[in-house]
């Protein structure tokens, strides 16, 4: 059995984005696979619970764990492999996911600009399905690596048993909390499509730029740097509601009390409603209970402006949810799951 350290009453402060000051009673930094396996045949952790944290950047802390906290620390990307249409580049579940953006475009390989400085590590990445401006990683997704807390085994998952949706997968609903993602192979297009048509990143981009990764990649940066708090000055989990979506029969009858309802029409005819314009037409925007927030420029963040609990965020998420129903009968969604 490989050895490693067991870390007892562990602070999880610089391990949660929203940056709330609580406890694990132990924790464990993986920074090998074979730790990892190991865990099913460690005594000292039999029917302990387990919490997987990478950046903690979708994740609400409630209370201090009583289990043990896997500190995902995995490193290592590289080139794997490449055909006639596609380079597939895979990457350690620890790595930072907006410098593993970064260091593809580097390498000559575009595809993932869109999704640039979303906050978290890429072995979360197909967990929630991230997505930006146009993209969703699953698109770029070709498959990942998992080890199996409860047996130690190593599994390989393609697209089809990822079963990715919008901010969603297997990993977040039945296989949630059961394997710790290892790794993570992209395939990333030869044939380079620009993804510019949001009108925030066409705004910034220079005339003629849209052909450019790196200036598509640059915007991205901007526009987040404009419109979401820094994680690091103050505490937030991104987008913490989902964007709605709702049948078109019901789209045409909230449209016709709502004539400024902003929505994007999806290809299976139903229609997603932006949440933010929904939070912001219900006076939240700025708002808060104690320290708890909704961020003044973006309706869709709630932050910690210092001190506040994980329980204050979660009140503050169910107001503002209680509202939106009974303004729009629209039921919003965290993003984060709430522990």
């Amino acid at each position: 059995m490989p050895e490693y350290e067991l870390l007892s009453d562990y602070p999880l402060l610089a391990h949660n984005t929203f940056g709330f000051d609580v406890r694990a009673r132990l924790a464990l930094r993986l920074t090998e696979e074979a730790q990892i396996a190991a865990l099913a045949h460690d005594k000292r952790l039999k029917d302990r619970a387990r919490l997987i944290l990478g950046g903690g950047s979708n994740v609400v802390l409630t209370k201090d764990f009583d289990g043990v906290a896997l500190l995902m620390e995995l490193r290592g990307r590289h080139v794997i492999d490449q055909d006639g249409e596609a380079v597939y580049v895979e990457a350690a579940g620890g790595e930072n996911w907006h410098e593993f953006v970064a260091w593809s475009l580097s390498q000559g390989f575009p595809g993932l600009e869109n999704l640039a400085l979303i906050p978290g590590t890429v072995g979360a990445a197909p967990i929630q399905n991230i997505g930006a401006y146009g993209l969703e990683m699953g698109e770029r997704f070709e498959r990942l690596r998992a080890i199996e807390l409860s047996t130690g085994e190593t599994r390989e998952f393609d697209r089809n048993a990822c079963a990715f949706g919008y901010r969603d997968s297997y990993f977040k609903r039945e296989g949630r909390g059961r394997f710790v993602i290892v790794s993570v192979t992209f395939r990333l297009p030869k044939k380079w499509t620009p993804r510019a048509e949001y009108a925030d990143i066409a705004r910034v981009l220079e005339r003629g730029a849209s052909d450019n990764p790196q200036a598509i990649f640059n915007a991205v940066v901007a526009v987040r740097q404009a419109k979401l708090p820094d994680w690091r000055v103050l505490g937030n989990a991104g987008s913490f509601f989902k964007n709605p979506v709702i049948s078109a029969a019901e789209f045409d009858a909230l449209k016709a009390r709502e004539p400024e309802l902003v929505s994007y029409k999806q290809p299976d005819g139903q229609f997603k409603l932006a949440a933010g314009w929904l939070i912001d037409q219900c006076g939240w925007k700025g708002r808060s209970i104690g320290a708890a927030a909704v961020h003044d420029r973006q309706a869709l963040v709630l932050v910690n402006r210092g001190g506040a609990s994980g329980a204050q965020i979660i009140e503050l998420a169910d107001a503002v949810k209680r509202d939106i129903h009974a303004r729009f009968g629209v039921e919003l969604e965290a993003e984060p799951v709430c522990l």
